[in-house]
Formats: structure tokens, C-alpha cells, sequence
């Protein structure tokens, strides 16, 4: 094995348990969102702001930047094939997202250890300017999410 297959193999099993999320999730399905992206520990997810998705004010209401945003944040804590919940999140909202713009949440792990974790999400509009920055906080549960026999060591 050369020095470059257990990233190969991390990036595989990121893959893997993306796709194992993705076929459960209905909520993120029903909004519209598309992984872009899947790597240990980082997650891209995009969403097409909809006009059911505008608040009072003609602007996207923040629930749905939030979940964006919480969606991101669980398939890049959950790329290590450890169940893993939110325990604690946290948004700022910097400018409203806009009807018939497109979202992208870019999520990357700061720290884990233990059955802890740390992750910051950066929401964009299609622009590129920052809409909103969620930190979440993660605690792996029991169970894995791929079938036994899959190396969870990979990482």
C-alpha cells in the first residue's frame, strides 16, 4: 500500500457514508439540497432558495439557512461511519438570502476527539458573499452508518 491509500480510503468512506445519509434524509431531499461535496470531516451542500421558503419580508425566512447550513454540518461529522447527532448550534445571520438564489453551505471540522466535535459552516449566496456562519457542536452516538464489514478504520 503506498503512502496515499489511506487518504483514498478516507475519502472513499466519506463517499460511502454521505450516500448511506443521503438515501435517509428525507427532509434535506424535500427541500431541494444537493451534496456537492463529501470529504473527511468537510461537506458542500447547496439549495435553491424557493419562493414557499420567503418570509413576510420577500426574503429567505432563516429556518431554511439554518437547516442548510445543520445539513452540512451532519454529512461532513458523519463522514467516520459513527452515528453522529448535533449537541449544540449556533448562527449569525449577516444578509438575507434571496428569492431564486442559490445557497451553498461549505462545512469543516475544526476539532474532534473523543466523541466530540467542532464545525464551522459558511453559507454563501451566489455571489459569493457570506450570508451566515454556524458553529455546531457533535456527539457520536452508538451505531455506524454503512453495513458491517466496511473498514471504519480508514480514516
Amino acid at each position: 500500500m503506498d503512502e496515499t491509500s489511506p487518504a483514498i480510503a478516507a475519502h472513499d468512506l466519506a463517499q460511502a457514508c454521505a450516500l448511506a445519509m443521503w438515501a435517509e434524509d428525507q427532509a434535506s431531499q424535500g427541500l431541494g439540497m444537493v451534496v456537492e461535496r463529501v470529504s473527511p470531516g468537510e461537506a458542500v451542500i447547496s439549495m435553491i432558495i424557493r419562493p414557499d421558503m420567503t418570509n413576510g419580508h420577500g426574503i429567505c425566512h432563516g429556518g431554511f439557512i439554518f437547516t442548510l447550513a445543520d445539513s452540512a454540518f451532519a454529512f461532513a461529522c458523519n463522514t467516520y461511519n459513527q452515528r453522529t447527532v448535533a449537541q449544540h448550534c449556533a448562527v449569525t445571520f449577516l444578509q438575507p438570502g434571496r428569492r431564486g438564489d442559490t445557497l451553498s453551505a461549505y462545512a469543516v471540522e475544526r476539532n474532534r476527539s473523543g466523541r466530540s466535535g467542532i464545525y464551522d459552516v459558511t453559507v454563501r449566496n451566489s455571489q459569493g458573499e457570506v450570508v451566515a456562519e454556524f458553529r455546531g457542536h457533535s456527539r457520536t452516538i452508538s451505531g455506524t452508518l454503512l453495513a458491517p464489514g466496511i473498514d471504519e478504520n480508514s480514516q
